[in-house]
Order: structure tokens, then C-alpha cells, then sequence
């Protein structure tokens, strides 16, 4: 209640603050194998499957994804040819992408995360494994700039932020699969700089979804396809730690986040022929195997997710 002079307490701000109706986690998963330019749509928060959201500008496989809270970002790919291009979409708003700009060289299986304000992309394939770091200021459309370096050229890499820090880890180093994990500070720029290592070596895209304070990386490629969920505290450099497990083992599948559920969806099975539709869920502050979310529209791997309410947002 207000206090006697009809000035809310603090305490009574802060209540009224929290049962504030939250806008909704907005989660999507774009393009995929065969040059899907499919844009699929889930709520974090409420179980279910995936739904129609939009498409990309073009069909496209194995490119980065990153977003604030208003927009999501898409970035090089395979597009009938390697491309350089960036889209975006609104969350707000149901419907197809839009062009935002252009990487500086013509780009996939690079990795991407973010906070409120930037998204950087990192590693890849131009014409070689390429150590090239970018960015882009996610409200104004535009071409990416130079941010750095990482420790090594890579590719495949899983990828995922606090506000403040940016991870890399694994993926296929210069000559072998990768146990690295590196990190930047986003909102600076200059070469990423080491934090630990994955529980083993560990390419195909080992999934990244954070809440504000853990990060997870999960599934991926160790010799063979697993189901690993591993885990560190992003502001605490060190080796990573075991979560539990996937419902599967998968590679090359896609990561969403709220700041309290992480969910893991489709891939490559471990047959390496079969993909999936499966939406896995985990809470990020616990520890132990996922469950089921969920099915997304049809099967597929080699995408990308982003989020309106991942870890990366203050």
C-alpha cells in the first residue's frame, strides 16, 4: 500500500515491480539444412512446439544468431552460395526478415551472442578457418566492424553471453577438434582472451544458452555425437563442469534462452543421417538432464537461434 503521504514505499515499488506482467520469451530458430529460410517461433516459458514465425531474406544453413530484447539477428550462412549477408527480424512482430547489413567477407559456420546493445560474431570459414571477430550495433541497421581476434582460427563453435561477457568454446581449431573456451568483453574491443576448457574436445557446434550469471554448452561432437550438457560461471574463468544430459545425442542443433530455462532443439542424430525435431529443456541455475519441451515443425539441423530474454540482457 502507499505510504501516509501517498508516496509508494521502496519496498512496496519493488513488490508491485515484480507483479508487473512480463512480456513473454520470445524464442526463434532460422534456416537449416538444404537452405531452409524457415523462421520458427517458441515462448520459453510455456512448453509446446514450435509454431511459424516468418522467413529469412534467403535460404540458409550453418550461419550465427544473436538479438536484444526488440530484435533478432542472423548473420552470414550458406545461401545457395557462402554469404555475407545480415538480417533481422522484430519479435514483436510476426513476419519475414529484413536486410540489416553486411559482414566484411562472406562467412558460415561462425558463431554469434550478444547483450542489449551488440551483437559480435566470431570464427568461421571464408576461404580458410578464419580468428576474425565483429561486431554490430543491433538498433541501427548496418555493415559489422572489426572487434578482433580469437586465440585460434575456428569454426563450428558453440557461443553464448552474460551483459557483459562473451564465450566461444570448441569447435574445430587449426588442425583438430577444439577443448578452448575464450572470452571477450562486449562492449570493448580487442582478441578474446582464455577462460578454461570443455570437459573434452568438442566440435559441430556444442549448443550455448546462458542466464545472466551460467553459461551451458551442450551436445556437439567428441569423436562421436553426444548428449553432455556442460556448464561454467561466466564471471569466474575455469574448466567446465558436468549439468547432466540431453534427451539424445546431437551436433549441430540450435540454443535458445530465457534468463531461467535453456532449451536445445533438433540436430544431428548419432547416426549422422537422421536429424531431429526434438525441443529439449533445462533450468540454467540447477543441475540435471533435460526434458522434454517440446517439437519443432519439422526436422532440422545446421541453424541458429536467438532470443528476446537470454542471458546476454541486463
Amino acid at each position: 500500500m502507499p505510504n501516509f503521504n501517498g508516496v509508494w514505499s521502496l519496498s512496496t515499488h519493488l513488490q508491485y515491480a515484480a507483479d508487473w506482467p512480463q512480456a513473454p520469451a520470445i524464442a526463434l530458430f532460422g534456416g537449416g539444412n538444404g537452405n531452409s529460410n524457415v523462421i520458427q517461433q517458441i515462448i520459453i516459458g510455456t512448453s509446446g512446439d514450435a509454431t511459424d514465425f516468418g522467413d529469412l531474406t534467403a535460404g540458409g544453413e550453418i550461419s550465427a544468431a544473436c538479438g536484444s530484447s526488440t530484435r533478432g539477428v542472423w548473420l552470414g550462412g550458406e545461401r545457395s552460395s557462402v554469404s555475407n549477408t545480415i538480417d533481422f527480424v522484430t519479435f514483436s512482430s510476426a513476419g519475414n526478415a529484413q536486410d540489416f547489413g553486411d559482414l566484411s567477407a562472406t562467412t558460415r559456420l561462425n558463431a554469434a551472442h550478444s547483450n542489449e546493445t551488440r551483437g559480435v560474431v566470431g570464427g568461421g570459414i571464408v576461404s580458410s578457418r578464419t580468428d576474425t571477430i565483429e561486431y554490430i550495433t543491433i538498433a541501427s541497421a548496418g555493415n559489422a566492424s572489426d572487434f578482433g581476434n580469437l586465440l585460434a582460427v575456428k569454426n563450428s563453435i558453440g557461443s553464448t553471453s552474460s551483459p557483459t561477457r562473451g564465450l566461444f568454446a570448441g569447435g574445430f581449431g587449426p588442425s583438430a577438434k577444439s577443448d578452448v573456451i575464450e572470452y571477450i568483453t562486449i562492449a570493448s574491443t580487442g582478441n578474446a582472451t582464455d577462460f578454461g576448457n570443455l570437459l573434452a574436445a568438442t566440435s559441430n557446434y556444442p549448443a550455448g544458452a546462458a542466464s545472466n550469471t551460467r553459461a551451458l554448452f551442450a551436445g556437439g561432437n567428441s569423436g562421436a555425437k553426444i548428449n553432455v550438457i556442460q556448464y561454467v560461471t561466466i564471471a569466474s574463468a575455469g574448466n567446465a563442469s558436468d549439468f547432466g544430459d540431453l534427451t539424445i545425442a546431437v551436433s549441430d542443433g540450435a540454443s535458445n534462452s530465457s534468463k531461467i530455462l535453456a532449451t536445445f532443439a533438433g540436430g544431428l542424430d548419432a547416426s549422422d543421417s537422421g536429424r531431429g525435431n526434438q525441443i529439449d529443456k533445462v533450468t540454467i541455475s540447477s543441475t540435471g538432464n533435460a526434458s522434454d519441451f517440446g517439437d519443432l515443425i519439422a526436422e532440422v539441423s545446421n541453424f541458429s537461434g536467438c532470443s528476446s530474454a537470454h542471458g546476454g540482457l541486463g
